[in-house]
């Protein structure tokens, strides 16, 4: 319909979570008529975060070097682990200044609609750091939705019965909703009520 190279980059922005076919168009067409440097500027940007940034080796949130910024600070605790989903929800939870310790990002979380069980998430990796990182506490810090929960659950049956102390972040979250849409002194009052998870 349109001239292959806009049709292959409606094709290609289309395939980015949460980017429908017409905002896939939108897209293409805004970046048609921006000034060329616009443009390149765009596609620079995303070429050197490909280029520089990867996973932190230990924690799996992003970082430019082998470990991030949170791993190597020895001012955090490195007994207590946060549980996250992704790494945009290290952020909001580093705006409450609430969580001095160190996290752990599971890159998604369980969803058997979409195939995604513990094998295609980073939870062998939780699991091996706890001994050799004496681990005293790990937090649950997943989204308060079905997926979330579901996961929450799984880590809680796991990791208990191997002697650390589990707890889940408390309610003030609203169901259904993203960590990183919560503001900080909701996310920071769920931190200091979270509750210990109780092994069934």
């Amino acid at each position: 319909m349109y001239a292959a190279p806009v049709q292959k980059l409606i094709d290609e922005l289309g395939r980015l979570p949460g980017v429908g076919p017409k905002s896939a168009q939108r897209l293409a067409f805004h970046l048609l008529v921006v000034p060329k440097e616009e443009a390149e500027r765009l596609a620079r940007a995303i070429t050197e975060m490909k280029e520089r940034v990867a996973f932190c080796s230990r924690c799996f949130n992003v970082s430019e070097a082998p470990e991030c910024e949170f791993c190597t600070d020895t001012r955090r605790d490195p007994q207590v682990i946060c549980v996250v989903e992704e790494p945009h929800d290290v952020v909001a939870i580093e705006k409450t200044r609430e969580f001095r310790g160190r996290y752990h990002v599971l890159q998604g979380a369980i969803s058997p609609i979409e195939g995604i069980g513990p094998d295609q998430l980073k939870v062998r990796e939780l699991v091996a750091r706890l001994e050799p990182e004496e681990i005293t506490e790990v937090i649950l810090c997943t989204n308060p939705n079905i997926e979330g929960e579901a996961t929450a659950m799984y880590l809680g049956r796991l990791l208990k019965p191997l002697g650390v102390k589990v707890t889940r972040i408390a309610s003030g979250l609203p169901v259904g909703g993203d960590l990183d849409y919560a503001d900080e002194l909701t996310l920071g009052r769920a931190l200091e009520g979270r509750r210990e998870v109780e092994a069934p």
